[in-house]
């Protein structure tokens, strides 16, 4: 049974850090993994993603500088370190895992690709 299991979120102010997990159990996503969010009332958006094999990272501009995407393939985990955290990152954040080695490139932005995805931890940012 494949499961992805996020952590690490919580109330904070405005500036404060937060370092989410996303432990992945039953397969490794060779494809690479994401960090998506949704806001209430908005559409799910890409965060950060990371391919498995090379570790190439890619954000959202929104986060660039601030938030960090990293794994660690020992443990099968993916982290996602958010930094100067703004009210407007308040949501609830999901990982997600594409199984799929894909030859051409890869557009971590494009929820379809991912297979399976965690059931999401909320993230609130006070001003």
């Amino acid at each position: 049974q494949v499961q992805l299991v996020e952590s690490g979120g919580g109330l904070v102010q405005a500036g404060d850090s937060l370092r989410l997990s996303c432990a992945v159990s039953g397969r490794t996503f060779r494809g690479g993994m994401g960090w998506f969010r949704q806001a209430p009332g908005k559409e799910r958006e890409f965060v950060a993603g990371i391919r498995w094999s090379s570790g190439d990272t890619y954000y959202q501009d929104s986060v660039k500088g601030r938030f960090t995407i990293s794994r660690d393939t020992a443990k099968n985990t993916v982290y996602l370190q958010m930094n100067m955290l703004k009210p407007e990152d308040t949501a609830v954040y999901y990982c997600a895992g594409d199984s799929v080695i894909r030859s051409s490139g890869w557009r971590p932005e494009d929820n379809t690709l991912y297979n399976y995805w965690g059931q999401g931890t909320q993230v609130t940012v006070s001003s």
